[in-house]
């Protein structure tokens, strides 16, 4: 892999950027691999990368029935934070916001990594006790958060809306300065080229059809829609498909998949600072490099497979947004998408073993997918290798929905889902 450098800039700049070559290869699938990773998104392709780069598992394949970066991984919001309430979630996301710190060096690769802050607003009695909670759980984790008054949050975000007399008024808001955004495309790219460079073979238009199993249970590979493939090892990260492929090795997942939607406005100039969320009125806003308006909404209340999405929830999110924020009420909203995310009891991750021997998963991160991937990857890669849990990911187990240990961070997502 030719890395990027000023050099290498230079050289290409004079020479018509002609001699790029290919970001990855586009390989044939070979007929046996020491592992497989289903799902080609930040998660899945993270941890192929891990495997190479961390655990010397060279011979694997992802497999990915459309593109690369044509699921969740590009149908998200990008916010990246890390201020959960339990240890167990704290530890997680915090471990996955110091790798997005150094993750563009890591990769040679430009995430666009951006900690411009993340300002969670409280309006109502519940919210301001609920954030301080949160505020002293993580400055006892060591992880950055303070408690604002609305004055103070006005002047960290000058567009915000604090008057009396609004629906919601602001009483106070919790920030992390640490927090901020990333582009998922670029975070895909760059796993991809990483796990390319390290002789990961990355499959595309590779649908899995079924899991086989040898007599004793265990994994013995998978059937794909460019034949079988033989492995001892496969590591499921799917997001909102992964009740149907787990169900295809026979293991019921303790999941329901929702939409979530989210949209963009018309570009701008650069008008917001921060990352903005509101629990109660179940909207979220930053501003885009390219200087569109990128807004989320909670998750529809139907499961369903579908990336449409109801405009009853799209209505229901710009209404409050526009309250917060009267003056966006004369932009125009450019496009709509929905992605599909699966959910778990306790709105916590799974990310660990299965019943089934050779059989790994990585699901349930519901509308916080994004913000885990590269400490998502990196835990799952180890688990994978080891075939045991990273210390880090180990109360995140399958079996805890069993023994009732349940991580109830329901409450942290900041939207209603």
């Amino acid at each position: 892999m030719r890395r990027f450098s000023i050099s290498s800039l230079l050289t290409e700049a004079l020479n018509g950027h002609q001699g790029w070559e290919r970001q990855w290869r586009n390989p044939a699938p070979k007929a046996a691999y020491d592992a497989i990773i289903i799902g080609g998104g930040g998660h899945g392709l993270g941890a192929a990368y891990y495997l190479a780069k961390e655990h010397g598992l060279t011979n694997i394949a992802v497999l990915e029935k459309g593109w690369i970066g044509g699921g969740n991984a590009g149908r998200n919001t990008t916010i990246i934070r890390s201020n959960y309430l339990y240890d167990e979630s704290a530890a997680l996301f915090e471990h996955a916001v110091k790798l997005w710190e150094g993750l563009s060096q890591e990769l040679n690769y430009n995430v666009m990594f951006s900690q411009r802050g993340v300002l969670m607003l409280a309006h109502n009695v519940h919210d301001v006790q609920s954030f301080k909670r949160h505020v002293y759980s993580n400055r006892l984790n060591g992880i950055d958060n303070e408690w604002m008054t609305p004055e103070q949050a006005k002047d960290f975000c000058p567009p915000l809306n604090i008057s009396p007399d609004i629906r919601y008024p602001v009483m106070g808001a919790a920030l992390q300065r640490r927090g901020g955004t990333a582009r998922h495309d670029a975070v895909v790219w760059g796993y991809a080229r990483g796990a390319d460079a390290l002789g990961v073979d990355i499959i595309q238009n590779c649908e899995v059809t079924a899991i086989n199993r040898g007599p004793d249970g265990a994994v013995t590979g998978v059937e794909t829609s460019r034949g079988s493939i033989k492995t001892k090892k496969i590591g499921v990260s799917v997001a909102g498909h992964t009740s149907m492929v787990m169900g295809m090795a026979g293991v019921r997942m303790p999941l329901e998949s929702f939409p979530l939607q989210a949209l963009v406005s018309e570009p701008v100039k650069p008008c917001f600072p921060c990352v903005l969320m509101s629990n109660a009125v179940h909207a979220y806003i930053s501003q885009s490099d390219k200087g569109e308006l990128v807004i989320g909404a909670g998750t529809d209340q139907y499961v369903s497979y579908s990336q449409q999405g109801g405009l009853h929830i799209t209505t229901h999110t710009l209404d409050a947004i526009c309250e917060l924020f009267p003056q966006f009420t004369r932009m125009k909203m450019l496009r709509s998408w929905g992605g599909i995310v699966d959910v778990t009891p306790d709105r916590s991750p799974i990310v660990g073993k299965t019943p089934v021997k050779g059989l790994y998963v990585n699901c349930g991160w519901g509308t916080g997918g994004f913000k885990a991937t590269p400490g998502s990857a990196h835990v799952f890669a180890h688990t994978i290798a080891r075939d045991e849990p990273h210390p880090i990911n180990a109360p995140f187990t399958l079996d805890r929905f069993r023994t009732g240990r349940l991580i109830d961070e329901a409450a942290a997502a900041a939207v209603a889902h």
